[in-house]
């Protein structure tokens, strides 16, 4: 269980609750998502990649291919778990553990992927520790992509109905920005490249209604009885504003910071 002020008010919520359809729902970034870094020639074959707050293991499974040798963490032991169970026949480590309690040797990674979950570290803590895990050189990779609801009407018509089960659910309300860096990254990293772009990712009733469940506002905090009782409501809603198969229209970000 997490616990942030800064975070829906500090309303309290658990990723392992929603493991089962994280796993089912939320492996949608499409294969410019991946392009992008590979075009940065970064989690490529001979690299050693640490991915934090890796989740179900979204980002190494579907980069393996390109041949790094990937690590992944999470603090939720339910999200490692599915993680293992999708990555069987990959030779892909992973630890439950907080990115605030990672003790790899120094210079043991070229690259540090930082996919989703940017804003729920410890900063302060963390931007040491991925300084001194990097390789002299080494990059550190800040990755983002998110709805835009003012733009896309099934988004914002979800996002409204999340917020009236969960009105204190901060996710809400995004526009497309660069990721915001912070301050404490300064003194051992420098930005040397962002890229924003947006895209639109296809998806069913069924399986928006399901990622939808699987956000932090709904799954990861709500009883079994509210999440139960807000999924009926979606449903219900999504068969009056949007067809069987429809593309939401989403914003991805990049960040890449190079040690000093």
């Amino acid at each position: 269980m997490i616990i942030n002020k800064d975070i829906d008010s500090g309303t309290p919520f658990d990723w392992g609750k929603t493991s089962s359809d994280y796993a089912r729902y939320r492996d949608i970034y499409p294969h410019i998502f991946y392009q992008k870094i590979l075009d940065r020639n970064l989690c490529i074959r001979g690299q050693h990649v640490l991915d934090i707050g890796t989740g179900t293991g979204v980002l190494p499974r579907n980069m393996y291919q390109y041949g790094a040798k990937w690590i992944g963490t999470d603090i939720s032991a339910n999200q490692i778990e599915q993680a293992k169970i999708l990555s069987k026949g990959m030779d892909i480590d992973y630890y439950a553990v907080a990115a605030e309690d990672i003790d790899f040797e120094d210079n043991s990674f070229d690259v540090i992927t930082v996919c989703q979950c940017y804003w729920y570290f410890n900063h302060k803590k963390v931007a040491p520790k991925l300084y001194r895990m990097l390789k002299p050189k080494g990059r550190l990779l800040f990755l983002y992509m998110a709805w835009l609801p003012y733009e896309d009407k099934i988004a914002g018509a979800s996002e409204d109905l999340v917020l009236k089960y969960s009105p204190n659910w901060s996710g809400a309300g995004e526009r497309i920005h660069p990721i915001n860096i912070p301050e404490c990254y300064k003194k051992h990293f420098e930005l040397v490249h962002h890229d924003e772009f947006t895209l639109k990712i296809p998806f069913t009733r069924e399986s928006w209604n399901g990622r939808m469940k699987a956000c932090r506002g709904i799954g990861a905090s709500l009883t079994e009885k509210e999440v139960s009782m807000w999924e009926q409501e979606h449903i219900k809603l999504l068969e009056q504003i949007a067809p069987e198969e429809f593309d939401v229209l989403h914003y991805c970000a990049i960040a890449e910071l190079k040690k000093l």
